[in-house]
């Protein structure tokens, strides 16, 4: 097989829709999982199910990587879901992102035909995590790394997929925001107290959101795979942050609700303990290089987006 797009995490939300709308396209799409037959489930049409996971250094993959297109990079272990952070939780997170990056790039040097880009997942925690928005001013890809622990796994992250360039494969670093979807995350997660009149903001509400439209998201991702002139860093998130706040007030005007219960810090703490730093705070991060390519949002707009989430449940 040749030409086909390999991508990694694939069964998770973004991957999921990803995936799908390439096949649609009728793009030859290769799925690295832990799971192969419930990937297969979850996206039928595949031209192949791969067993992959980040501590596999080599195996049978290895042979599915050689005369790829591309190579999407979107698996690691979930940094804010499954109750309160351990040692053993952080370290987990961090293995599964710098040690998997590490085993593609290893295996793109052996190939006989390597791939032409490689999309790798980062985020903006990239930058420090701030707990008020005017704590920063607008936060763009030439902004420095920040010094906490999840901008180490973004910056280390990011450090384990460079080498690629030097075998001639165009990297595309993609630092996502909070990706808006009513099926996973910190969307669907604040919906739930809405529904029942007790919805608002987590923490002080000070907090800076950079957002993005999950259909913006799968956007940004397909034009890093076809445009040669991206490469580096990109900020894959909507053009106006906004408060926590003003994020629950938003949310609640689309659902109908009013925002007036705030999760204490103290809560979260409670449910997350160390994870609580990051869960009540945030980056006031713009699209600098999706601004300078010309990329045209279809969700700008936060009260558009999420009425179109909430309403199409997607």
């Amino acid at each position: 097989m040749e030409g086909h797009i390999v991508i990694t995490g694939a069964t998770g939300i973004i991957g999921t829709e990803l995936a799908l709308r390439l096949i649609s396209a009728g793009r030859k799409v290769v799925v690295f999982a832990r799971n192969t037959q419930a990937a297969a489930a979850k996206i039928p049409g595949a031209a192949g199910y791969v067993r992959w996971d980040s501590d596999m250094a080599s195996g049978d993959w290895v042979a599915a990587l050689d005369g790829a297109y591309a190579l999407i990079h979107l698996a690691g272990k979930p940094l804010l879901e499954g109750g309160r952070w351990t040692e053993e939780h952080k370290a987990a997170c961090y293995d599964s992102r710098i040690k998997g990056t590490r085993a593609l790039v290893t295996a793109m040097a052996g190939l006989s035909k390597k791939p032409e880009v490689f999309v790798s997942s980062s985020a903006i925690g990239y930058y420090g995590a701030f707990e008020r928005c005017e704590d920063t001013g607008d936060l763009d890809e030439s902004a420095p790394a920040g010094s906490d622990f999840l901008a180490k796994i973004c910056h280390d992250w990011e450090v384990e997929a460079k080498p690629a360039e030097k075998l001639g494969v165009r990297v595309v670093l993609l630092r996502t925001g909070i990706v808006l979807s009513t099926r996973s995350g910190m969307l669907q997660k604040m919906m739930a107290p809405f529904n029942y009149f007790v919805g608002g903001p987590v923490g002080t509400g000070k907090q800076c959101i950079s957002w993005i439209h999950l259909d913006d998201e799968i956007a940004v991702i397909l034009q890093a795979l076809d445009n040669p002139a991206w490469r580096g860093p990109v900020n894959a998130v909507a053009p106006k942050p906004v408060t926590m706040s003003g994020f629950a007030s938003e949310l609640g005007a689309v659902m109908g609700r009013p925002s007036l219960f705030a999760v204490p810090k103290f809560v979260v703490q409670l449910i997350m303990g160390e994870g609580a730093e990051y869960a009540v705070k945030g980056q006031k991060v713009v699209p600098g290089f999706l601004q300078k390519q010309g990329f045209r949002f279809a969700w700008p707009q936060l009260d558009s987006a999420l009425g179109d989430l909430v309403a199409n449940g997607k």
